[in-house]
């Protein structure tokens, strides 16, 4: 069960929430997202979920490498965000989490109730539509906000169509 959404009230607005990781398709999440955002007048958040997995190290190490890909996190969330700046002229929420990229959408739509929309991509790889939509669709009914999966081959063309 999710908590109830506010995106609707007074003093808040509607959040479209895309997840940045290495896939290539994530860029096409981002571009849909962001032009949904801005055509709506709402927000743009963009998640970076570091995996915890990779840090089982000896403590020094293990900072070490956390202290890494936290700033990589940032770095790239950065660069998504310039582009965004430049190309729609707006300004996404940056956020790095750790843990289970599963766990900490969850969490993260759980923490911020102006979260409205989950903006996911399928790949158009024959391996499948990725590990996030897997995941989601996984979760069948139970996942707690809409999610919008956009193709992979979706062009820029139909994303401002369609947005």
């Amino acid at each position: 069960m999710v908590s109830r959404r506010l995106s609707r009230e007074t003093g808040h607005r509607r959040k479209f929430l895309a997840v940045i990781d290495e896939t290539p398709e994530c860029e096409r999440a981002v571009a849909y997202a962001s032009r949904r955002a801005k055509s709506t007048g709402g927000v743009l958040v963009l998640l970076f979920v570091v995996e915890n997995a990779d840090f089982q190290q000896f403590l020094g190490v293990e900072q070490v490498m956390r202290a890494e890909a936290t700033a990589s996190a940032k770095l790239t969330l950065d660069n998504f965000a310039t582009k965004i700046r430049e190309t729609l002229g707006i300004e996404p929420e940056l956020i790095v989490r750790e843990g289970a990229a599963k766990d900490e959408i969850l969490a993260q739509v759980e923490e911020d109730q102006d979260i409205a929309i989950l903006v996911l991509a399928a790949s158009a790889a024959k391996e499948g539509p990725g590990p996030l939509v897997m995941a989601t669709i996984a979760k069948g009914g139970g996942f707690p906000i809409p999610v919008t999966i956009v193709p992979q081959t979706l062009s820029d063309q139909d994303m401002e169509n369609l947005a």
